[in-house]
């Protein structure tokens, strides 16, 4: 198996979001894999604006027939922060990836919270470097609680 470029992974994950972020969506086109597979929601799927977060797109055409709406609407200046990027799984051709994403946009003239959440995602290892295969955005839309008392996320809680 030949190594996998972490850099260009990282890169790639920055260049998308700041592709998003100014509207540049031809160029963000051509980051998906023509088999790529979109998904957005938040944790439990009973957020307010659920409808405009959630999608479930199959196919670099259908993936960005939903991102082209979805930033039609969406505000702007629009900050999407990915943080934390880590590699979780490594296979020939393929790499995994996590990492938090912190969203601002401008309300008064100042930064201002939007949005945060966790991105998963699979890249595609292809000659001229990596694609996005796989793409999941869950957006966090519960109140902070003590960890033990966050019942789908405590029961995933390992003994420490």
């Amino acid at each position: 198996m030949t190594a996998h470029d972490h850099f260009a992974a990282h890169q790639l994950v920055h260049r998308w979001w700041f592709t998003y972020d100014e509207g540049r969506l031809d160029e963000l086109a051509g980051l998906l894999a023509d088999d790529c597979h979109l998904s957005s929601r938040t944790e439990t799927g009973q957020h307010p604006h659920e409808e405009f977060i959630r999608s479930d797109c199959r196919g670099r055409e259908a993936a960005m027939a939903w991102t082209r709406e979805h930033r039609r609407h969406s505000p702007y200046p629009l900050r999407h922060h990915a943080a934390n990027i880590h590699v979780t799984a490594e296979r020939d051709g393929e790499l995994d990836l996590e990492s938090y994403l912190f969203v601002t946009q401008i309300v008064d003239r100042r930064p201002s919270t939007l949005s945060s959440g966790i991105v998963r995602l699979t890249l595609a290892r292809t000659g001229s470097g990596y694609l996005i295969r796989r793409k999941e955005v869950v957006l966090d839309s519960i109140e902070s609680a003590p960890f033990r008392q966050v019942d789908f996320v405590a029961d995933r809680q390992r003994s420490w």
